[in-house]
């Protein structure tokens, strides 16, 4: 039917200029339902297991459960995307013109998110080539690496150290941030009352030193909050 309609208008002639490639029925028909249904379900696969990945080892400041599903779906639509684009050239030309249409503003703010993302693109081609083995391999591989990385590394977290007190205080409190490696981010001064903000570093969740904080005559709070860099400069 489709080749009728070409042979039928003026598309005829420039399609004769790219030979067997414009023929959308033999260039279509490797792609039976059973390759299309294995195709989909590999990358479903592989997928579902960068979602767990990011879900159980992932340690970001802030859990996205969105962006997880989001994997998923980039995985398996890449897929048969590139079945599209391996079937037929011109489909393939056609579909790029497409997706160069398409722009994404949505702010990434963790760099790993980025890694997460270009795997299930990874996936997704592979999957739709048909290499399925490198694709499940390719995919275990670096997950292992992933969560090896994740065991092993030092638990060494960056805080935002704030700290209300009198002006009084002011040498003791500087005397308590002696005993700590900081890096000065934020300090108001409102009459009496100074509010100061410090990055600190914390091995494996000690946070003790802030009872010398409680100590010290004059402050009158501390807080303590993970930080990850891309709320204040």
């Amino acid at each position: 039917m489709v080749n009728e309609l070409i042979s039928s208008s003026k598309i005829s002639d420039a399609a004769s200029l790219l030979g067997d490639s414009f023929d959308f029925t033999a260039s279509l028909a490797n792609l039976t339902l059973p390759t299309i249904i294995f195709t989909l379900l590999t990358a479903a696969v592989c997928g579902a297991v960068i979602y767990l990945v990011y879900r159980f080892f992932n340690r970001s400041v802030i859990y996205n459960e969105n962006f997880n599903i989001l994997i998923i779906l980039t995985t398996v639509v890449t897929s048969f995307i590139i079945m599209t684009i391996s079937a037929n050239v011109v489909l393939s030309l056609g579909m790029v013109g497409a997706l160069s249409i398409v722009r994404f503003r949505a702010a990434v703010k963790d760099p790993l998110d980025i890694g997460f993302l270009f795997w299930g693109i990874a996936a997704g081609i592979t999957a739709g080539a048909q290499l399925y083995w490198v694709a499940l391999i390719g995919t275990a591989i670096i997950a292992v690496l992933y969560i090896l990385i994740t065991i092993f590394r030092k638990e060494k977290k960056s805080y935002l150290l704030i700290v209300r007190y009198d002006a009084s205080a002011e040498m003791n409190v500087n005397g308590v941030l002696g005993g700590v490696k900081y890096r000065l981010k934020n300090k108001t001064s409102s009459g009496s009352h100074v509010e100061l903000t410090v990055e600190v570093k914390v091995k494996n969740n000690d946070t003790t030193y802030l009872s010398r904080f409680n100590a010290v005559e004059g402050v009158e709070s501390v807080t303590l909050l993970e930080y990850s860099g891309e709320y204040m400069n």
